[in-house]
């Protein structure tokens, strides 16, 4: 999971040979622009959400911790790896800048998951209550990093592929860590609902809405994370599912499948 910085206007002429002219914006995609006041130059994440999906990642991240058994220290890191850990591998490997990333010189990220920490250490598996409000933010979340992930590195000057490779980590990197970090084999490596192929078609959408329908980077951001969120949704509430692909090349074989893997 990661997330937002105030990306400088100027840096829009970094993507500018991939967006000649920029359309009329959708009627529902330009109402939500202008109901949540958001600039149309950039994408940014409104704060609030970004530290609302920030807790929310740090939550499921402490929970893991906690059914393993883990101390303080140990719940504290996996719910730090598993919200922030996508846009540290965002700003650190493939965007490094001169100046460090704004979820280590923002205190309120760090504060917002230690927060998480104890509301998950105080009340413990009963937090699994609220598992479908978790679960809706997380839908949202990931749509809007996987898209603010591939709009920074457009800025940056990445290529298309690489920038939708980017938004896809800065999306479920966190989680990937997560699975590293306690040695275990990386649940979006194994069949299950669709999480990273959701995160892909968020970013694949806002590259498509800005290039070929080319809406403004706002516009298209809000149009690939409402068809992401809907997609998830639709994934969880109908339990989609990704095949392995032993079983597409032998239909013969068996393999089993992870009740929560996520793919």
């Amino acid at each position: 999971m990661s997330h937002g910085s105030n990306v400088q206007t100027a840096s829009l002429a970094l993507i500018a040979p991939i967006r000649l002219r920029l359309r009329p914006a959708l009627p529902v995609a330009d109402f939500l622009v202008g109901l949540i006041r958001l600039p149309v130059t950039t994408f940014q994440l409104p704060v609030i959400f970004d530290l609302g999906a920030t807790f929310a990642f740090a939550l499921t991240g402490a929970l893991a911790g906690l059914k393993r058994g883990y101390d303080i220290v140990g719940v504290f890191f996996l719910a730090l790896v598993s919200s922030i850990g996508g846009g540290l591998i965002r700003d650190g490997v493939f965007i490094p800048a001169t100046t460090p990333t704004p979820l280590l010189t923002d205190a309120r990220y760090i504060e917002v998951i230690i927060a998480a920490t104890v509301v998950c250490a105080i009340f413990g598996r009963r937090i699994k209550h609220f598992r479908r409000a978790i679960a809706i933010i997380d839908a949202l979340g990931l749509g809007a990093y996987a898209t603010f992930g591939t709009q920074k590195a457009l800025f940056a000057g990445l290529a298309i592929p690489a920038a939708v490779l980017v938004g896809v980590i800065n999306a479920a990197g966190g989680g990937l860590l997560r699975d590293l970090i306690t040695r275990e084999e990386p649940l979006v490596f194994k069949p299950g609902q669709f999480y990273a192929l959701a995160a892909l078609a968020g970013s694949v959408l806002f590259v498509f809405f800005v290039t070929q329908l080319q809406l403004t980077p706002t516009h298209a951001a809000v149009g690939a994370i409402g068809l992401t969120f809907v997609f998830r949704i639709l994934s969880i509430t109908l339990n989609w599912r990704t095949t392995s692909v032993s079983e597409l090349t032998e239909p013969n074989s068996k393999s089993q499948r992870p009740p929560e893997s996520e793919t």
